[in-house]
């Protein structure tokens, strides 16, 4: 006898298992969710399973959202292993949009425009209202105002390139072949092909929101397009079946599929709480859908440089020098 499960929301409590008949029952009572049992790769729309007397669905067409059509379809490559940058090549008219500040090199045929919001059309359509929604999005998760969007004015074919801001991955992700939307840490998006969305993904959760380590805003891309997101040092994907799950550093986090739930669970007991070195929650991400992990968030990394640093109260080691402070101060790196 097959065990059924029903969901009906991103972040509801999912109802089973159920044994056949029940399901059959939930499935008449309430038949817009989705269903999952065993054997199955991912959940399923209810009313597209033939045990419920339904048929297989057609691929649904593409959210309005996304950008009002297809992103440019860009070529590129990832150069480096510690401090990557991605160079993007661009044909005539082609555009890429990137985070201000994250711009490397471009060649002399591509030109560089400031726009007002998320830059996904270019700053060439759309009124004053959507501007401001786009450019308030963006102050929400913690960016600029602003997005650079570079176009290739000239002919044959140009690049332009940018690089991360730490050391890390950056990780090529076509947007359509992860259902169109992904979750991020909300200073994840690095550059992308013109026709990518940004906006903001809420945790609906207090607890998740408070304890979560990326607070209650978390970032959203949307499109068909790809989009450069980069992480700390080395990333890990992780597939994670229905109902499964894996406990993380809430650092950790770097983006995951909209069909993943988030949240947070204490470490332990007490003395795990006070002794452990991992803080009090840990995030809990559930399948189904992918995960990514990074390494070495950009918050553990700070913490150690503020700590180690001389005027935060730290100890320069391992310099060897015989001076110890009168060197700092020949060298320029003390004053008297």
């Amino acid at each position: 006898m097959a065990q059924w499960f029903f969901s009906y929301g991103k972040n509801t409590d999912r109802i089973g298992p159920l044994d056949d008949a029940a399901a059959r029952e939930q499935a008449r009572r309430q038949p817009d969710g989705y269903c999952w049992s065993e054997g199955f790769t991912e959940w399923k729309p209810i009313r597209s399973v033939a045990e419920f007397g339904g048929m297989p669905l057609a691929p649904p067409p593409m959210p309005a959202s996304m950008g009002g059509g297809r992103a440019d379809e860009i070529d590129y490559r990832i150069v480096g292993t510690d401090m990557q940058f991605v160079e993007i090549e661009l044909d005539p008219g082609e555009s890429a949009i990137a985070e201000a500040g994250a711009l490397m090199y471009k060649e002399a045929a591509v030109r560089m425009d400031t726009v007002f919001g998320d830059g996904s059309s270019g700053g060439q359509s759309g009124g004053l209202m959507d501007k401001l929604l786009s450019a308030g999005k963006r102050v929400i998760t913690g960016e600029s105002l602003f997005t650079t969007v570079f176009t290739h004015t000239g002919q044959g074919k140009a690049k332009v390139a940018f690089a991360a801001p730490y050391p890390g991955t950056v990780m090529a992700m076509k947007l359509s072949d992860h259902g169109g939307r992904l979750i991020c840490q909300k200073d994840a998006f690095l550059a992308g092909a013109r026709g990518v969305q940004l906006g903001i993904f809420f945790q609906r959760k207090i607890l998740t929101g408070l304890f979560g380590g990326e607070g209650f805003i978390m970032q959203k891309l949307e499109g068909d397009g790809w989009v450069f997101v980069h992480a700390g040092g080395t990333v890990v994907q992780r597939e994670l079946k229905a109902g499964e799950r894996l406990d993380v550093d809430t650092g950790c986090v770097v983006a995951f599929h909209d069909t993943v739930n988030m949240d947070v669970r204490p470490v332990g007991g007490i003395k795990s709480m006070l002794f452990g070195g991992e803080g009090v929650f840990l995030a809990t991400l559930t399948g189904p859908g992918t995960v990514w992990l990074q390494s070495l968030p950009f918050s553990r990394m700070a913490g150690r440089m503020l700590a180690a640093a001389p005027q935060g109260g730290g100890q320069r080691r391992g310099e060897g020098s015989i001076l110890g402070g009168l060197g700092d101060i020949l060298g320029g790196d003390r004053n008297f």
